[in-house]
């Protein structure tokens, strides 16, 4: 899926869609990619000359990257982050790098999801975490 197709999946839009591409590998695997421009918002004083995307946003591409993987979950739903668990920053992200996210799904109990997630650039481990989400109906327009 480009940004296009996840944004008829999910309510984000810019400048907090923070995906430009996801697929299901399988059922219970995807994967995610993100291209850090170094224009973005989270990166104005975070830190001066020395710009590093914060491990917050890390964890929110994370999230978002396991949106397509339960994308027919999903369908006339919104979800909502209700816990990161066990996330553990190891390098920092940085303008230029592609963030590469594998997401695995460890257990679903709907309309709660829980996930597995690891962010790497380069082949090298960054992030890794642990979330959940309630998939709920939700009045959120998506314009644009």
């Amino acid at each position: 899926m480009n940004r296009e197709e996840i944004k008829e999946i999910m309510p984000h839009r810019e400048p907090m869609l923070l995906v430009d591409e996801a697929y299901a590998i399988d059922e219970k695997t995807g994967k995610g990619l993100y291209k850090v421009t170094g224009d973005e918002y989270f990166l104005q004083g975070h830190f001066p000359g020395n710009p590093v995307v914060p491990g917050v946003i890390l964890c929110e591409i994370m999230a978002q990257c396991a949106c397509p993987l339960l994308a027919e979950k999903l369908k006339g739903l919104t979800p909502f982050i209700t816990g990161i668990d066990k996330v553990k920053v190891r390098g920092k992200v940085v303008p230029g790098d592609l963030f590469e996210v594998d997401v695995k799904i460890e257990r679903e109990m709907p309309p709660f999801y829980f996930i597995e997630c690891q962010g790497s650039v380069g082949g090298k481990l960054c992030i890794s975490g642990k979330f959940s989400f309630a998939a709920i109906k939700a009045d959120i327009k998506n314009e644009g």
